[in-house]
């Protein structure tokens, strides 16, 4: 975004951000966060406040050169009360822009929609990503009454799926043109090529097929499941689980149960695109989803997937890959699915350039970056960098 301001008082200095989240953790939203950060560089600054002040881990992945802090208040998380509501209003008035995330941040949406007025308040974009267990298959509805109201103060709510698209419409009551649709997007060149299995700590090759996915160790993510469709093939396929959460016990347990002594779970990787390569087939096991990222990682790492459809996933793979897309209570189906991967090397090769191909195609962080960068610009009331004689490009 260009330093040329129509809304600011001021005319120098960095476009001053406020971020709104439950959690900063290691998570697709994070990591998505995080890559917009890194590209904005020193034209932004942002403060963030989090429900849960500890949960920061994401921050390592903040370039140096980006200017942000972490506040100590006023309070996000817990109940809303007027005292609550009205503190986050006045810490508001201090930025140029408020961008909030999923229902841990939706106490600031409300207090915006109360107070954006009285108050003076900058714009505030939303954005939702997609659901815990508890709204995986239907949203509360005591909730998605309080997402109507907060939302109907916002300027923009941002969705990366189709099906979150249709929920904003249908149970939050958005206006079409308010919902704006943006697949997530990473530097898909970065992942090209197969990695040592080296990268990928506690993992020896021993002659077996890699079968790996990247994620939260969170129920909704159902790695239990995945461990079962594995465990039958367990002589052909090894089993890694990158990633950390409350489930890695369960996960261990559960593979113990079928003898799976030798699953490997490094916890949480930095930098995928150094090790998403090691893996042969990508499985995502989720009960929930709406666009994940890992998928995209996957796809371009050139890798076939097996996965439940959740979410965007079978609008997102190639065409070749849809068939390996079962539905989340088909065991059978999934099983079968890595099952045939696992025995065809030039099925997976196909299936894999073709994913490859299209995530260059849709899923770049180009298309990506110029999106939000536009909306961002068009909120605020300044001029989009892209348009600005090359700069931040």
């Amino acid at each position: 975004m260009s330093a040329k301001r129509s809304r600011r008082k001021d005319a120098e200095g960095p476009l001053r951000i406020l971020q709104l989240h439950g959690t900063f953790l290691q998570g697709g939203k994070e990591a998505r966060v995080v890559r917009l950060m890194n590209h904005w560089g020193e034209r932004l600054s942002h403060d963030i406040l989090l429900g849960d002040p500890a949960a920061t881990a994401a921050a390592a992945g903040i370039d140096p050169a980006v200017s942000y802090r972490f506040l100590d208040g006023p309070r996000l998380g817990g109940p809303p009360s007027f005292a609550k509501l009205h503190a986050l209003a006045r810490l508001m008035r201090r930025y140029d822009l408020v961008v909030s995330f999923n229902w841990g941040a939706m106490d600031g949406v409300m207090a915006h929609r109360l107070f954006r007025r009285i108050k003076g308040l900058p714009p505030l974009v939303h954005h939702e990503d997609g659901f815990n267990a508890d709204e995986a298959v239907a949203r509360d509805p005591v909730r998605n009454r309080y997402r109507r109201i907060a939302l109907a103060g916002a300027r923009a709510l941002v969705v990366p799926s189709n099906e979150l698209a249709h929920i904003a419409q249908k149970e939050w009551g958005q206006r079409p043109e308010k919902v704006h649709q943006i697949p997530n997007g990473i530097d898909v060149a970065a992942y090209a090529g197969r990695r040592p299995a080296s990268a990928i700590p506690g993992l020896e090759p021993d002659g077996r097929l890699i079968v790996g996915t990247l994620a939260g160790l969170r129920p909704v993510k159902n790695l239990r499941r995945l461990v079962r469709a594995v465990a039958p093939l367990k002589d052909r396929l090894r089993l890694v689980i990158v990633g950390d959460g409350e489930e890695r016990e369960a996960i261990l347990a559960e593979a113990a149960s079928f003898g799976m002594t030798d699953i490997v779970m490094p916890g949480f990787l930095p930098r995928p695109q150094d090790y998403v390569g090691v893996f042969d087939i990508f499985a995502l096991s989720s009960d929930s989803e709406q666009f994940p990222i890992s998928l995209v990682e996957a796809m371009a790492a050139g890798l076939p997937v097996v996965s439940t459809n959740v979410g965007d996933v079978s609008a997102m793979v190639a065409a070749s890959n849809r068939p390996f897309v079962v539905e989340a209570d088909a065991l059978s189906d999934f099983r079968a699915g890595l099952e045939k991967l696992a025995a065809d090397a030039d099925l997976r090769a196909r299936i894999g350039e073709a994913n490859r191909r299209r995530a260059l195609q849709c899923f770049d962080e180009s298309v990506m970056f110029t999106l939000y960068e536009r909306l961002y610009a068009s909120v605020i009331g300044v001029e989009p960098a892209e348009s600005s004689a090359g700069e931040g490009r």
